[in-house]
């Protein structure tokens, strides 16, 4: 009952003066909305990369040539390339493989009737749709005389069918990159933009004996894209693909190697600690303001107990003690966040779902987002409000009715 009457006193006062109750709760507020919003949107942005590595498999690894480097892309360096054989090679003598896909990359101008495009254009294998989780919209993949003979046959992606043919049907159709024509077989599924802002579906692949006659006028191999059967196998087969390139490339033990296995499992969570690190970084930022908040309760309570020090007084004279008087004012300061942080969840919850939306990145919110900056925002009201409730509860009863 004193709880609830104390309750009841203080919303009276926040009644009595409410654009500076607005005003000292807007600190905590925005404390509060600020660490839920960059909470919420590292969780998103951690989601959607974690979706789009999803999307290439969590079995994948790949294979390129450059010494390893501690979180960034592998120190070429002049190290040899790779070809055919290799890729062969590990397809014949490791097990657990689903597939294996030696990868060729340029980038060319696509043209047709007209209209142009500029793209990547990979070379690979026909293991390359399954190891890389592409489907088809339309037409069919490479049979094993194109890719045997380098036939120039190519499949489009959504992007570039759309630049270059609109609403028309492209199979069948010829189109061109630089001197050489290639006809169109197949249309891949739409995958749309990365979590890095990369359009996943601007490209075309052709058969790899195609791009190493016609487009990169080499038999280099740039990468090995190989796809686990088992996840659990992926950790396995990694060490198998390092001890097979070390002996085919001639390297002895303990000699740095000059080429770099790694699997999505790795990558996942690299980037996940990067995330993870930023998304604590900007929550620490958002919580000063939850500081300043407080900062700014102690304040206005400080000049509370200044405007109302007769009335303590009057308190303190018939009676009420100074545990009363403290906890009255404790009190008004935790109403106080207490209402600010309820605002605040109200704002950010409104605020995450809204970017989270304009983004296209999942909204992840769970019960602790919630609770913790309220809590929080509860105890900065207690912290606080602690030395203005001290500092009304000493008060002399004779000096305080004195006071004008």
């Amino acid at each position: 009952m004193i709880v609830w009457n104390a309750i009841h006193e203080t919303l009276r006062q926040l009644r009595r003066n409410p654009m500076r109750s607005m005003l000292t709760m807007l600190g905590i507020l925005i404390g509060v909305a600020a660490v839920i919003a960059m909470i919420a949107l590292g969780r998103g942005a951690s989601a959607r990369v974690g979706n789009d590595l999803s999307g290439l498999g969590q079995n994948l690894l790949f294979v390129v040539p450059g010494a390893p480097s501690s979180g960034g892309p592998p120190h070429r360096n002049d190290a040899p390339p790779f070809d055919e054989r290799d890729a062969r090679a590990i397809q014949r003598e490791i097990t657990g493989i689903a597939g294996v896909a030696p990868t060729v990359t340029r980038s060319g101008v696509a043209v047709y009737a007209g209209q142009s495009r500029r793209t990547t254009v990979n070379g690979s294998s026909a293991a390359y749709f399954t190891v890389m989780s592409w489907h088809l919209a339309t037409g069919r993949l490479f049979n094993d005389a194109e890719l045997r003979v380098g036939a120039p046959v190519c499949v489009l992606g959504q992007t570039v069918r759309n630049a270059l043919f609109g609403i028309t049907d492209p199979i069948g159709a010829t189109i061109r990159i630089g001197n050489i024509s290639l006809r169109v077989v197949g249309v891949l599924a739409p995958k749309g933009s990365s979590s890095f802002g990369q359009d996943q579906d601007d490209l075309i692949v052709v058969p790899l004996a195609t791009h190493q006659r016609r487009i990169s006028g080499t038999h280099d191999v740039e990468a090995i894209f190989v796809s686990a059967r088992d996840e659990a196998e992926s950790g396995r087969i990694r060490a198998d693909i390092d001890a097979l390139m070390r002996v085919r490339r001639h390297l002895h033990v303990g000699e740095t190697p000059d080429f770099t296995v790694r699997d999505m499992k790795e990558i996942a969570a690299m980037v996940g600690s990067i995330t993870g690190v930023l998304t604590s970084l900007l929550a620490a930022i958002a919580a000063i303001s939850l500081l300043v908040g407080g900062i700014g309760i102690m304040n206005i309570m400080l000049v509370a107990v200044s405007e109302r020090t007769r009335e303590i007084g009057i308190r303190l004279a018939i009676g009420a003690l100074g545990r009363d008087v403290l906890a009255q004012f404790l009190i008004e300061s935790v109403v106080l966040s207490a209402i600010g942080g309820i605002a605040g969840i109200t704002l950010g919850l409104t605020g995450s779902y809204a970017i989270t939306r304009k983004l296209d990145i999942p909204l992840e919110i769970d019960p602790l987002l919630i609770v913790v900056p309220f809590a929080f925002s509860a105890a900065v009201g207690v912290l606080f409000g602690y030395f203005p409730a001290r500092k009304a509860a000493r008060l002399n009863p004779i000096d305080a009715l004195r006071h004008e």
